[in-house]
């Protein structure tokens, strides 16, 4: 049955799915909206550490004809007190995500994580706790690992063995800074941090990391190969397809239009499949192309609140386990005593995808390791012990890392 025709159903029977939001940002209040205007849902809450973030997402609603959740600045202490059947968590923030997700679960709610960061982190130890309480958590559908989840079960469906679970990235500067991008970050109604984040390619290594770690896949090489192009057809000759292990690979192009959607890479030798793909226009194999020409981010989120609500089914989850990790490289010669106060997004660092198996046993440290939480002290927050050469990643030699709850639960073995 179709969604939208099942949702309907559902809440014409009087069936309302209640949704809490923690995260007011840009996304956060997109998503409030979406949520709110799709059949079968309401919003319960809106939670923002900086309050007057929810009230105005609130606010919104209301002129949109929706009913006025309620807001605040404590999360948690929101969901302890409204009844709800999932949250989505919105932030950006490891320690407080974990702490909202785990609140959710005590509430017997579902999870949404539309934080990539905390789905990295955690995602592996957040599944097995939702799957103790009995419920779902799950990768938001509409940011672009939940997109390539779809695909990819579709390529499956379809008989194709996955060769690449790609990405397209229209702009990469790894030595971005978020005071560098203020004023393109307004323009975007963006956190500067985050806008950086997404600059210097952390996010799409995030992202990708993801993907990895749910389908069991590898990147070729340290963050990816990442080879320009102008369209997405050309990720059939951009790449040795003939060399990539069986197990498959995830990776992006840079610049290819149509900029922001991701795409596939599916294998086949049969003739007969051959025949009928080519008659479908697929080209003559045995290398096919899916493509998915956009991600629509907070319009695609009540996708996963229904697979979750009412299928009770995650559409993303680190199903292979943490095989992939990202790791801290330095942006520019970082001296010894130098304080990470911002790790995904800041000055100091960039975040590169590698094989854990392959970056443990070189030392190199998970960059959500060195993230320091909103409301940290001087001596919660990672310090370099020596100094590191511009784009070395980090290793546990480099870097100080304070004993906190959240350091001694992320830290490797």
């Amino acid at each position: 049955m179709m969604l939208h025709r099942a949702l309907g159903e559902f809440a014409a029977q009087g069936g309302r799915i209640r949704v809490g939001i923690i995260g007011a940002g840009f996304m956060g209040r997109g998503i409030a909206a979406q949520v709110a205007g799709t059949p079968g849902m309401a919003v319960a809450f809106i939670a923002d550490r900086v309050e007057r973030r929810a009230t105005g997402a609130a606010d919104h609603l209301v002129a949109l004809g929706h009913p006025r959740p309620a807001t605040g600045g404590d999360g948690i202490g929101l969901l302890e007190t409204h009844d709800i059947d999932l949250l989505v968590e919105a932030t950006t923030g490891i320690g407080a995500g974990l702490a909202h997700c785990r609140a959710a679960f005590r509430q017997h709610a579902h999870v949404v994580l539309m934080n990539a960061e905390v789905d990295l982190a955690c995602g592996d130890l957040l599944a097995r706790e939702a799957a103790a309480a009995g419920v779902v958590v799950t990768s938001d559908a509409g940011d672009q690992p939940g997109v390539l989840a779809r695909l990819i079960d579709e390529m499956r469906l379809f008989g194709l063995r996955l060769v690449m679970a790609g990405n397209i990235k229209g702009f990469l500067d790894r030595h971005a800074t978020a005071a560098g991008l203020h004023h393109e970050a307004a323009i975007r109604d963006l956190d500067p941090v985050q806008c950086c984040a997404y600059t210097d390619g952390t996010k799409l290594n995030i992202e990708m990391a993801l993907v990895a770690n749910a389908f069991d896949l590898r990147p070729l090489c340290t963050g990816m190969q990442g080879p320009h192009a102008n369209t997405a057809a050309e990720a059939l000759t951009r790449f040795r397809l003939t060399e990539i292990p069986q197990r498959g690979c995830v990776d992006y192009l840079l610049g290819a239009e149509p900029g922001g959607g991701v795409f596939a890479i599916g294998h086949s030798d049969d003739p007969s499949v051959q025949r009928y793909l080519r008659y479908l226009k697929l080209g003559d194999g045995p290398f096919y192309l899916l493509l998915r020409p956009h991600h629509l981010c907070h319009f695609e989120t009540p996708l996963a609140v229904a697979a979750a609500a009412l299928e009770r089914k995650p559409l993303l989850q680190p199903w292979a386990g943490r095989v992939t990790d990202v790791y801290a490289h330095a942006k520019r010669d970082l001296k010894a005593g130098a304080v990470i106060d911002v790790a995904i997004g800041g000055d100091l660092c960039h975040g590169l995808i590698e094989d854990v198996a392959t970056a443990r046993q070189a030392g190199w440290v998970p960059l959500t390791l060195l993230e320091p939480e909103a409301d940290a002290q001087p001596d919660e927050r990672a310090r370099l012990r020596r100094s590191v050469a511009q784009g070395a990643p980090l290793t546990w030699d480099d870097v100080e890392i304070p004993d906190t709850p959240l350091s001694r639960l992320l830290r490797p073995g």
